[in-house]
């Protein structure tokens, strides 16, 4: 038996595989890799009237958030609608794959385009003059990589449950909606108290929080209650996409 064909042989070559698919669709890729970073550049660096050294690293704490929730939801939300209706998820449920090798392909796909994203901001926070420490560089990658997971879960259960048409609607709406009322594209300190109340329903605003923390930036709420916080949403979301698996006919 061949090292491909051992379980962890065939998690290996879905995540493989996934990858290269994802990264051979610019459609995809280049939105979600270049449009955080764009964002950044221009309401950052472009924009900012009085541009400082303590409002771009709080910024790029943010936009790192914002950058994992677009591959998120659109690899795992509209993505997995689109495979559903073309009966690829039918295969490989047939197939002696298992479906935890599905998921972690997907994940694969979603970090490492979150990852190329970050690493876009990181620089342009660099040549706008962002010094952190090395535990601080660490710590900020770490929690954006992890953003991703959330968000993963949110939008697989949406693929599980909506037609491709759908869940790229779906997907946008909750793009926009949770870097919104997250806190990623304003503080939160400024938005409508609506909006902050709906904001901490959403991982979007705890994962910022956390993150300005650890740039130094002023933050809302203690960090024990946005973990928490995320952590509970992420069960919660990780119940939502397993029960659309499970009721999915595929």
């Amino acid at each position: 038996m061949s090292a491909y064909a051992q379980p962890a042989g065939l998690w290996r070559r879905e995540c493989l595989v996934e990858l290269k698919r994802s990264w051979r669709l610019p459609q995809f890729m280049v939105p979600t890799v270049v449009t955080p970073a764009a964002f950044y550049a221009l309401f950052t660096l472009a924009l900012a009237r009085t541009p400082s050294l303590s409002g771009a690293a709080a910024s790029l704490a943010c936009y790192g958030v914002f950058a994992a929730i677009g591959p998120s939801l659109f690899g795992f939300g509209a993505g997995v609608a689109m495979e559903r209706e073309q009966g690829l998820i039918e295969l490989k449920r047939v197939s002696p794959m298992p479906t935890g090798a599905y998921l972690a392909g997907k994940l694969a796909a979603a970090v490492a385009a979150t990852a190329a994203a970050v690493a876009l901001i990181y620089a342009l926070g660099v040549i706008a003059g962002v010094r952190l420490s090395a535990g601080q560089w660490l710590a900020l990658a770490a929690l954006h990589l992890l953003s991703t997971v959330p968000f993963a879960l949110l939008g697989f259960g949406l693929g599980m449950r909506m037609g491709g048409k759908g869940a790229v609607a779906a997907a946008n709406a909750l793009f926009l909606g949770a870097s919104v009322v997250g806190g990623l594209w304003a503080p939160s300190a400024i938005l409508p108290g609506w909006m902050r109340l709906v904001g901490e329903l959403v991982p979007s605003y705890h994962l910022g929080q956390l993150a300005l923390g650890i740039v130094g930036a002023d933050t809302i709420g203690s960090p024990v209650a946005h973990v928490a916080a995320i952590v509970a949403m992420t069960a919660l979301a990780g119940w939502w996409a397993w029960s659309g698996w499970r009721r999915s006919a595929a």
